[in-house]
């Protein structure tokens, strides 16, 4: 029998949180984090309604997990993410000292990846999950913005 709670169960509901961005014409990234098949936190992105460039939804997440569970420290967890993180996510990550990473669509332009950033060595990433829903959401954002569809 196949688990009901997943990676693919978390990554849809942070999909879910990019939808919510899209429809508030933010960029449509989302993302949850888990604890013992427990959403403790839901966030997308925030930065055109709290004029805030680190509104990310990685930022707004881990604040709302380390809230949740009272600690800064978010061993144990997971975040599921629907784009690869930039290098200040990422870096907010390293020090959570976050246990896996599972992210949806890569960012060749902006990821941490690319910017050479480290996660914490202990962190372990799973890529690429529901990466096409993911990547769609960005695409079609950025189609609306540019006029194209």
């Amino acid at each position: 029998m196949k688990d009901l709670y997943d990676d693919s169960y978390f990554m849809r509901r942070a999909i879910e949180e990019a939808k919510i961005a899209f429809q508030k014409d933010e960029v449509p990234v989302g993302a949850v984090i888990v604890s013992n098949n427990q959403i403790i936190a839901r966030a997308h992105n925030l930065t055109e309604t709290l004029n805030d460039v680190t509104a990310h939804a990685e930022m707004q997440a881990i604040t709302s997990a380390a809230n949740y569970i009272g600690g800064k420290y978010l061993k144990d967890c997971t975040l599921y993410v629907t784009l690869e993180p930039c290098q200040m996510c990422a870096g907010a990550l390293y020090w959570s000292q976050i246990s896996k990473i599972v992210i949806g669509a890569s960012d060749i332009h902006r990821g941490f990846r690319t910017m050479k950033t480290k996660i914490h060595p202990k962190t372990k990433i799973i890529d690429g999950l529901l990466s096409n829903e993911s990547k769609e959401l960005i695409d079609d954002f950025f189609k609306k913005k540019r006029g194209l569809q």
